[in-house]
C-alpha cells in the first residue's frame, strides 16, 4: 500500500472517530449543559463524516487501486495527490476551528476561515480529479487479439 494511501486511510479514521464523537456531543447538548458553540458542530460534523472520512476513504483506495499510468510512474505524478490530501485536511481543520468562532461572534473577522476553508477542499478535490482522470481508463485488448477475433 502506498505512502499517501495510508495517510488518506488514516486521516479518513482520524476524521470518522471526530465526527462520532462530534454527533455524540451534540446529542448531549439537548440533555447536558455544554459550551454554546456545540450548537454550532452541525455542519462540522457533516463535513467531517462526509469529506474527511467517506471522501478520504475513497480517494486513498482508488490512488491505490486504480489502473497504473505507465511502469515508470504507475500513480502519475503523486506530488499533486499530495498537494490534494493536505488542501483538504487542511480546509478541514479551517472548518472545525472557523465554524464555532463565526458562531460565537457572527460579525467577526473569523470569516474568512471559512472561506479559506472551502477553497482549500474545492483546490484540494480538484487536484484529486487532475491526478487520477489518467487512470480512469478501459482494459487495453493488444491489437493482435482484436485482429484473431476478426
Amino acid at each position: 500500500m502506498p505512502p499517501l494511501t495510508r495517510y488518506w486511510i488514516k486521516a479518513g479514521f482520524v476524521n470518522f472517530s471526530a465526527a462520532l464523537l462530534l454527533a455524540v456531543l451534540i446529542q448531549l447538548s439537548s440533555v447536558i449543559i455544554l459550551p454554546e458553540f456545540i450548537f454550532a458542530m452541525n455542519p462540522v460534523y457533516f463535513h467531517l463524516f462526509l469529506v474527511g472520512w467517506i471522501t478520504q476513504i475513497i480517494m486513498g483506495v482508488s490512488f491505490w487501486m486504480f489502473p497504473p499510468v505507465n511502469k515508470d510512474h504507475p500513480r502519475g505524478l503523486e506530488i499533486l495527490g499530495w498537494i490534494s490530501f493536505v488542501c483538504i485536511n487542511v480546509g478541514l481543520i479551517c472548518r472545525v476551528v472557523g465554524e464555532p468562532l463565526v458562531f460565537l461572534d457572527p460579525v467577526s473577522e473569523w470569516r474568512w476561515i471559512l472561506i479559506a476553508s472551502a477553497i482549500l477542499q474545492w483546490i484540494g478535490g480538484m487536484l484529486y480529479v487532475i491526478h487520477i482522470w489518467q487512470r480512469v481508463k478501459g482494459k487495453q485488448i493488444p491489437a493482435t487479439n482484436v485482429i484473431r477475433v476478426l
